[in-house]
This record gives structure tokens, C-alpha cells and sequence, in this order.
């Protein structure tokens, strides 16, 4: 992975308003992979007490959106498919890890997975991304 191209993901995640509303942190990134964590707080419960799917939805998606503009272009979400495996403990510690599994001029297919703090399976996720021919509006040419 280009230097210029990492270093710009890593600056724009650490400044986006809601990864830090949500507590995600950007843990690694590399060409076609992220990894990424949040700490699962009393705020992200749902009705039942559980973690709230949209939180976990939420972790999933920041590792898709890095791992899809790690190659210095832009790149749109067309599509994601969550199966929600097992319901994780207020205050487990996930990781979202996201893999892309093909690549082409104009599209792109992710593999992503939440564990936690005991390596257990939480979600996981296939995801599709449009590929635009722009380069990513935070990276300095």
C-alpha cells in the first residue's frame, strides 16, 4: 500500500465525526484490508439490552468503507448481506475485519467478520462496492 495513501485513510478516520461518535478505531490497513474496533457501551443497546444491530452495522460498514478506498479511489457501498451469528456482551471489545475477495475496474467484493473479545464469531457480512474512477477527495496529489 502506498505511504501517501495510508497515511491519508489514517488521518480522515481519526477526524470522521461518526467513527468517533461511535468509538471505532481504525487498528489496521493495508491494499484491500481493514481492520477495525469498537467497544460495545450501554448506549449501543437495543430493547432487549443487547447490542443494537445497527451498532454492529455500524463497525461492519467502517471496515468495508476502508478496505474498499485503500486503493487511493473512491468507492460506494452498492451492497451488503449481515447474518447476525450471536449476540455479543455489553462491553466486549469487536473487531470488524474486512477482506476483499475480488476486484475489478468497477466493482469490488468484500468478506467482513466481527469477533470478540474471545474470538467468537458475532456477524458476518458480504459487500459489493461500486468503483469510481476519482481519486479519494481527502488525498493530497
Amino acid at each position: 500500500m502506498k505511504q501517501d495513501i495510508y497515511n491519508a485513510i489514517h488521518a480522515r478516520v481519526a477526524t470522521e465525526p461518526f467513527a468517533d461518535t461511535m468509538g471505532l478505531k481504525l487498528i489496521k490497513v493495508d491494499k484491500g484490508y481493514s481492520l477495525v474496533e469498537m467497544q460495545l457501551t450501554h448506549e449501543m443497546e437495543n430493547i432487549h439490552g443487547m447490542a443494537h444491530g445497527g451498532a454492529i452495522f455500524s463497525l461492519i460498514d467502517e471496515a468495508f468503507e476502508i478496505a474498499s478506498n485503500s486503493h487511493g479511489t473512491m468507492a460506494v457501498a452498492l451492497n451488503m448481506n449481515i447474518t447476525y451469528i450471536a449476540a455479543p456482551r455489553i462491553g466486549d471489545c469487536l473487531r470488524a475485519e474486512a477482506t476483499e475477495m475480488s476486484k475489478t475496474t468497477r466493482t469490488a467484493t468484500y468478506s467482513i467478520t466481527v469477533k470478540d473479545n474471545e474470538d467468537n464469531l458475532i456477524a458476518a457480512c458480504q459487500a459489493v462496492v461500486y468503483r469510481k474512477n476519482k481519486l479519494l477527495p481527502f488525498l493530497k496529489v
